[in-house]
């Protein structure tokens, strides 16, 4: 499962071969220039950090946000479906909800990780998010941070279902539940799963600031984005 996130979405130029030509002769130093579109790039991805990802790290980040709500792997749902059946709903629950704050607690590792990648982005790569498609910024951010979150999210996702009470909570329910006759014993690997969709939620928020920054202007809250930005409407 550790390579559910392999990414295969690809930069998509959109056949702008005259607006294409126009980026790759910028001038350096005068108008939008090289070092203004890879300022913007970055402004906007540090937006999306900032505005967005951090939200996911407040208690019910994920829990009450229905965009990024962790549910129940398939395997789980009868787990869920026969705790329900026989009055253990609340503990039912309750195991959905320390899943959601595993991974809360999990996302304020993500920063730094996120931080460097933008920081290493080159004028080619600002070049391809500018002129491709309406999620180009969180494909980089996918393509150049997957690997590592994947390896900073999981231990601590191990560690946090100790500390907000989930390896418990589980454990009664999977004993519970497996107690249940006639029923197939499940022993799903949670740390895993919970990791990748925690991994999904927060490249989900960052495509919504993506997504206003290169949609409404009010969005472009800088002299920065506004002018970066404005070569890209030019293409639409």
């Amino acid at each position: 499962m550790k390579k559910i996130l392999i990414l295969t979405a690809v930069f998509s130029f959109f056949g702008c071969a005259g607006m294409q030509q126009l980026v790759d002769q910028l001038p350096q130093t005068n108008g939008i220039g090289k070092v203004d579109i890879s300022g913007g790039l970055k402004e906007a991805l540090n937006n999306g950090i900032s505005k967005q990802v951090t939200k996911l790290t407040a208690t019910d980040g994920f829990y009450r946000n229905e965009a990024v709500k962790i549910l129940l792997p398939e395997e789980l749902r009868k787990v869920d479906a026969g705790l329900r059946s026989v009055g253990l709903s609340s503990l039912a629950d309750e195991g959905l909800k320390v899943l959601n704050r595993a991974a809360e607690d999990a996302v304020k590792e993500a920063t730094t990780i996120f931080v460097d990648a933008i920081r290493n982005m080159s004028f080619n790569d600002a070049r391809g998010i500018l002129m491709g498609n309406e999620s180009s910024a969180t494909t980089y951010l996918q393509n150049s941070t997957s690997t590592a979150l994947y390896g900073k999210f999981n231990p601590v996702i191990k560690n946090s279902f100790t500390k907000v009470g989930a390896d418990k909570v589980w454990t009664n329910i999977i004993s519970k539940y497996n107690s249940i006759p006639l029923v197939a014993k499940v022993n799903p690997d949670l740390t895993d799963y919970v990791t990748n969709r925690a991994l999904n939620g927060v490249f989900k928020m960052v495509a919504v600031e993506e997504k206003n920054i290169r949609t409404d202007l009010s969005s472009r809250t800088s002299v920065l984005l506004q002018r970066v930005f404005a070569l890209q409407d030019k293409k639409l």
